[in-house]
């Protein structure tokens, strides 16, 4: 099994910055894609970055390109997801997720992914 557990959300005003860690627990982490999606209240969870296994391979939603990056550092077990210039509407609910590097070629299908976090808050004020 492979634990993952997010922090660093919380409320932030509209034009601020928060980082999202994710800690994952598994000897396997390194091999991992590891992946954020967001999913506002009563909507569906849609994909946000990945990364490959050696972060050499980022994969973004063109709408969040520039504002948001994702990161990881292998040897902490841990993966990031800076988020820049947040507006009122990037308020949701942020979950890491791992799954194998080959899993398939479309890291934006949730169903890739084998292993989910508990999600972190974000709300951000007008």
């Amino acid at each position: 099994q492979v634990q993952l557990v997010e922090s660093g959300g919380g409320l932030v005003q509209a034009g601020g910055s928060l980082r999202l860690s994710c800690a994952a627990s598994g000897r396997t982490f390194s091999s991992r894609t590891m992946a954020w999606f967001r999913q506002a209240p009563g909507k569906e969870r849609d994909f946000v970055a990945a990364i490959s296994w050696n972060g050499l391979n980022l994969n973004y939603v063109d709408s969040l390109k520039g504002r948001f990056a994702i990161s990881r550092n292998n040897a902490r077990n841990t993966v990031y997801l800076k988020m820049n210039s947040l507006q009122p509407e990037d308020t949701d609910v942020d979950y890491c997720a791992a799954g194998r590097s080959d899993a398939g070629s479309n890291l934006r299908s949730p169903a890739r992914y084998d292993y989910w976090g508990q999600g972190t808050q974000v709300t951000v004020s007008p």
